[in-house]
Parts: C-alpha cells; sequence; structure tokens
C-alpha cells in the first residue's frame, strides 16, 4: 500500500482527495435531509433534490480547484486550510439554496444550512482521519528515527510541529527540567523528568534526544549534552537564533577577553628607549623564537632596527608561523631574517648558525616548560632544557657574541618539579661561564607566569568555558605571579641591555593572583556565572582537581629573599650563590652519564644533589 501511495503523482493525489470530497458531498446531503422534518418526508425531498447534486458537484469541484483545497498536502491542513474549508462549504450551501430556488424546490433554508455544516465537518475529519492512516503506513512501512525533545517550551512544541511534515522523524515525548510541566501533555505528547530518560530511551525505543532549549546557555546546554552522550544517546541542539537569523560571521568576530585583562593592575608600559641601542644595527639570535615568548621577543626586536634577526626554532609549525608574521616587516625595514629549524642541543648546528650569521646578541628563550609533561619526562626536559643551554652558552662563549641572556622562571626557586630544577641547572650554568669568559656579557631575567602565553592558565580556563565547563583549579590556596607577555619581554630586553655581567634579574610582578578568583573571572567575563554552594543553578562549576605532581602553591622569585633595586623601578636583581668550575663539570658528568644509561634516577639524584631545597615529590607516576 506503502509502496503504491509513493508511486502516485501530486495531481493524482489531489484527484483521489477531491473525489472523496465530492462523495462527503452527497453524504452530508444525505444527512441534512435525513435530520429535517419536510413536508411529504425527508425521502421524497431527496428523490426532488437529486436532478440538483450535479450542479453542486460541479460547483464543488470548481471552487475547490480555484481554492487548492483538494491540492493541500494533509500534513499543511492547518488552521488556514480549515477557514478555507468552512468558506468553501458555505459557499456550496449558499449554491444549494440558489439551485434549489432556480428549479423551484420549496425546501426549508435550514436544510441548506444543515448540509453545510455536515459538509465542513466531513472534510475536516476525513482529512485528519487519512493524515493519521498516511502516518501510519509510513510509519509501519519505513524506519524513523525515534526522538525525544529535551524542552517543553515554545521551541519544542514548534519541532513537533515542523516534524509533523517529516517522513523520517518521529518525536515520541518530551522532557524538561520545569517541574510544573511534568506530567502534562504539551502539543500531543508527554513531558517527563530527565531523572526518567534512561527509562523512555528503553521503554520508547529512543534514537536520538534534541536539545530545544535555544535561551538556555551554551555551557548548560553543553552539560546536559555530555550526560546524555555517556548514555549512549546520539544529541542534537537546535541553532542558536544568531545562525537561524544568518549572523554566524557577527559570532564568528566575537572574540574572548584578551589575558591581560584578568592581570588585576595595570600594565607596566615603558620605552625601550636606550635599551634599544644594544640590539640595534646588530645579529641578534632568538633560541625558540616561534613560542610565545620568543615570538613576542622578536616582534620587539624589530623595533630596535637590528641587521639580521635569527629565529632559531625546533618546531616546524611554530617557525613557519612567526616566519610568516615577520618576513614582510623585515622587508620593509631591510631586517634580513633567517629561520634555522634545529635543536640547541646540536653543538655543529649552533655553531655554524652563529658563524654564518655573525650573531652578536643570543636570547635563549627555547625550553620545555610544561611542569607536567617534564615532570612526565625528566630525562627529555633535562637534555633540553641544560644540555641545550649549555651547548647554546658554551658555543656563544666561544664565538664571542657580546651578549647571551637566559630566560628563566620563578620555578626555579626552590623547585619541586624537573622543569624548574632543570631551569636552576640552567642558570647555574650561565652563571659560570659568566664567571669565565668575560668579553661576553651572560645575564639572566626571571620572572613568573606569563598570561596568554601557550599552556597558560587563561587560555586553558577559556577553553574549558567554551565547553561548557567544568574550569578545574587544582587547589584552593593556589597563587601564582602574572605578567602580560608584552611587558615581560619589554623588560627583559631592558634588563638584558643592562647586565654588565652575571646578574640574576627579576622583574617586578606585582602582588600573586589567587588560581580560583582568576578562574572565577574568566567565567564572569563570558557572560556566565559560577555555579557553586551559594549559587546551585549558575553555568560552570569550578572544580578542584588537586595539585598535580611537582607543583607549588606559591612560587618565589628569589632564594635570598632580597630583592636589590636597579635604575629601572620595574626590574630587580638578586644576588645568590655560584658554584664552581669544578662543580658545574661534576654535575653535567653525571647528567651525562644518567642520560647515555637512560637512569631516570640517577639523573634526579644528581639534581637533588646540586640544586637548592629541590623537593622532587616521590608520589609523581612517571611516564619514560
Amino acid at each position: 500500500m506503502l509502496a503504491l501511495i509513493k508511486q502516485l503523482t501530486r495531481r493524482q493525489k489531489s484527484m483521489i482527495v477531491l473525489s472523496i470530497d465530492l462523495l462527503l458531498l452527497c453524504i452530508a446531503a444525505v444527512i441534512a435531509f435525513g435530520m429535517e422534518s419536510l413536508p411529504g418526508g425527508s425521502l421524497s425531498a431527496f428523490a426532488n433534490y437529486i436532478p440538483v447534486l450535479p450542479y453542486i458537484l460541479f460547483g464543488a469541484t470548481l471552487l475547490s480547484v480555484w481554492m487548492g483545497l483538494s491540492s493541500t498536502q494533509l500534513v499543511m491542513y492547518d488552521s488556514r486550510s480549515i477557514g478555507l474549508t468552512a468558506i468553501y462549504a458555505i459557499s456550496l450551501g449558499a449554491l444549494s439554496a440558489t439551485v434549489s430556488t432556480i428549479v423551484g424546490l420549496d425546501l426549508n433554508m435550514n436544510v441548506h444550512a444543515v448540509f453545510g455544516l455536515v459538509y465542513f465537518l466531513l472534510i475536516a475529519v476525513s482529512r485528519a482521519i487519512l493524515l493519521q492512516v498516511v502516518q501510519a503506513l509510513y510509519r509501519r512501512g519505513e524506519q524513523r528515527c525515534r526522538v525525544l525533545i529535551y524542552g517543553a517550551g515554545t521551541t519544542g512544541v514548534q519541532l513537533v510541529s515542523a516534524f509533523q511534515s517529516n517522513r523520517e522523524i518521529e518525536a515520541v515525548a518530551f522532557v524538561d527540567d520545569n517541574a510544573a510541566l511534568r506530567g502534562l501533555t504539551v502539543a500531543g505528547l508527554q513531558v517527563y523528568s530527565p531523572m526518567k530518560i534512561g527509562e523512555i530511551v528503553k521503554a520508547r525505543k529512543i534514537d536520538r534526544v534534541l536539545l530545544a532549549m535555544p535561551s538556555q546557555s551554551q555551557p548548560k546546554q553543553a552539560q546536559i549534552a555530555r550526560r546524555l552522550q555517556k548514555m549512549g544517546l546520539d544529541v542534537q541542539a537546535l541553532p542558536s537564533f544568531a545562525q537561524l537569523i544568518g549572523q554566524e560571521e557577527l559570532v564568528d568576530k566575537l572574540t574572548p577577553v584578551p589575558p591581560q585583562a584578568f592581570l588585576g593592575r595595570e600594565t607596566r608600559d615603558m620605552n625601550l628607549g636606550a635599551a634599544s641601542e644594544k640590539y640595534k644595527d646588530r645579529s641578534v639570535l632568538v633560541s625558540g623564537g616561534g613560542g610565545s615568548i620568543g615570538s613576542e621577543l622578536c616582534r620587539q626586536i624589530l623595533t630596535c632596527r637590528p641587521s639580521r634577526l635569527v629565529l632559531f626554532e625546533l618546531s616546524e609549525l611554530a617557525l613557519y608561523n612567526i616566519l610568516m608574521e615577520l618576513q614582510q616587516p623585515c622587508d620593509e625595514n631591510g631586517i634580513e631574517l633567517v629561520a634555522i629549524l634545529g635543536s640547541v642541543t646540536d653543538a655543529r648546528q649552533v655553531r655554524k648558525v652563529l658563524e654564518e650569521n655573525q650573531v652578536q646578541v643570543v636570547l635563549h628563550a627555547a625550553a620545555y616548560k610544561h611542569v607536567p609533561l617534564v615532570e612526565c619526562n625528566p630525562l627529555t626536559g633535562l637534555a633540553n632544557n641544560v644540555f641545550g643551554t649549555q651547548t647554546l652558552a658554551r658555543e656563544s662563549a666561544q664565538f664571542g657574541v657580546e651578549r647571551f641572556i637566559l630566560i628563566s622562571s620563578d620555578k626555579a626557586v626552590r623547585p619541586t618539579n624537573v622543569m624548574g630544577a632543570t631551569k636552576r641547572l640552567a642558570e647555574l650554568l650561565v652563571q659560570d661561564l659568566g664567571t669565565r669568559n668575560p668579553d661576553t656579557v651572560f645575564t639572566m631575567v626571571r620572572f613568573g607566569n606569563v598570561l596568554g602565553s601557550s599552556g597558560s592558565v587563561v587560555p586553558l580556563f577559556q577553553d574549558q568555558v567554551r565547553r561548557g565547563g567544568p574550569v578545574t583549579v587544582t587547589d584552593p590556596r593556589v597563587v601564582r605571579y602574572f605578567m602580560t607577555l608584552h611587558e615581560a619581554v619589554q623588560l627583559v630586553l631592558t634588563a638584558g641591555a643592562e647586565a654588565h655581567g652575571n646578574e640574576v634579574f627579576v622583574l617586578d610582578m606585582g602582588k600573586p593572583v589567587p588560581i580560583q578568583q582568576l578562574a572565577r573571572q574568566v567565567i564572569e567575563s563570558a557572560g556566565y556565572s559560577v555555579r557553586d554552594d551559594l549559587n546551585p543553578d549558575g553555568d560552570i562549576e569550578i572544580k578542584m582537581v588537586g595539585l598535580r605532581p611537582g607543583e607549588k602553591l606559591s612560587e618565589e622569585l628569589s632564594l635570598s629573599g632580597d630583592l636589590l633595586p636597579t635604575r629601572h623601578q620595574k626590574i630587580f636583581f638578586t644576588d645568590e650563590n655560584k658554584l664552581s668550575e669544578i662543580e658545574v663539570a661534576s654535575i653535567m658528568r653525571g647528567l651525562k652519564q644518567a642520560l647515555a644509561n637512560n637512569d631516570e634516577q640517577a639523573a634526579l639524584a644528581v639534581v637533588a644533589r646540586w640544586v637548592e631545597d629541590y623537593h622532587p615529590d616521590a608520589s609523581a607516576v612517571r611516564i619514560s
């Protein structure tokens, strides 16, 4: 039967519907005469009326085609179509009265009124019955997607209405968080509690859940979607209002709040001034030039007008990106731009790069800096951060570069993680080389977290907010120092230019910021509220996940605790103990042997012996 229906053309279907309507017209006439008490009896009166019927049928055919009633699809038979049907039935009642009068039939006007009314009801009911019959045939003959609609509001009701014209999707039931709607029937479907979704899915054989609550925040929808997906359900959401009205381009232009907005203080912008002279007309090499800090170093160095800028980078993608960004400004200002793909641990390559490019200033930013990754891969971290620094610094001294500036970290002070320990060892190496090589100014600049750098906490929080949360914080007591990328690099270049040799510079980073407070700011800046005990209906939860291996509650900026002023109010230096040449040689010998033997424990034992107050986390699970 279903196959036969599918084979019918639109015209054929209209003819069938018209035929049914004409049959119903005759039935309506019989009923109208049967309901009235007429002189000579209803049967005799109807027999006299039969010659009038052909005219009525002909008029009904013309009127139906003109009004488009017979060609209206069953699923589109709405209130407008019902109104047209009423006009159609009234017109035929009037036509019946007119033709009857013309042919001389003396009929009560009630007969024609009842005829029109009964005909209207018969057509309306027949359309509803036909629709159910056809839908039943399709349900029985084809596999339809059975959907559960989450949200019984206006959008959900409109969705049910839309599915009535869709032969592939069948709305089965509603679920809604509003307790007042539960147990009610909305748009012909029962409304259930979300707690019963599992039961409904099994009992009603649900294939998909549709989220019909566009007014809810994206994080809220994302939370619901994740919960349903864990139940093995296919989840889809209605598009946002911006997408429905074609404003996607505008939405795409909306950007997250910039990281510096969360600093909690004014950024410390300063002019490089005389410091730029130390980089002007010189060949400058930046190791790790494609990283967050390295790339910003390159941008600001360009403003100093060096003769050549050498980008030394291990990551091909990072090198390509910064090369594409800097090529045009370098060409416009007559600055030679050199891209070197390689590792600072390769002594032969480092030597060749320094000689071929006649490097005069080295800014060493290349390092593995993500604490959990280095904690899981200590040998790799030691090889890159310690031996890479030794190689680049030693070759720089032998070639005779003017300045070597190490970018260090506050995590180097009394470290509890491998990354911090490697940065402290790098500092000790640079101090040792500075003592033995007076022709090269060796110095280092130590600072805390940089807002917006790769792997930093603000982009991580913003990404978690976009995914609907939760925003994860390790511990409510954790505090960190923060700077913006721009001000950190500006101060690094200033300090490096002012160095005379072996200074440990420390940047003024203001007061430490509680990470939990920062997480709350990121959530609220995105237009959402924090879900906690005081606000259980909030959008996004802040979840405590515990300290990671090697992580401290707070960081320090110097071993001695004393920060001595310089002529720049935002730059300090600290006087710290150095190791002798023999001690440094012993460290490197022990580490080299441990790396050669792939002996992680031996390497960490060397680190623990020589790095001040290094206390490795014994509970940390390492992955070799």
